[in-house]
């Protein structure tokens, strides 16, 4: 009989995109709303996608 398969953990999945070349990325936080006291700088670098290290990337990428 086949072993089970793990199931996809659902909190990850939502916030994690698996790219094409294996890297997960996600939205930075504290960008939405109240913005005014942060440098213009800080609001521009926000919009970015935030990419996971490696080590993180590695544990992470099997169960999603």
């Amino acid at each position: 009989m086949a072993k089970c398969k793990q199931k996809t953990h659902k909190a990850s999945s939502k916030v994690l995109t698996k790219k094409k070349n294996n890297t997960l990325t996600y939205k930075q936080g504290n960008g939405n709303h109240k913005t005014n006291k942060d440098s213009a700088k800080q609001v521009r670098q926000r919009r970015n996608k935030g990419v996971l290290a490696d080590g993180q990337a590695k544990r992470l990428k099997d169960f999603i």
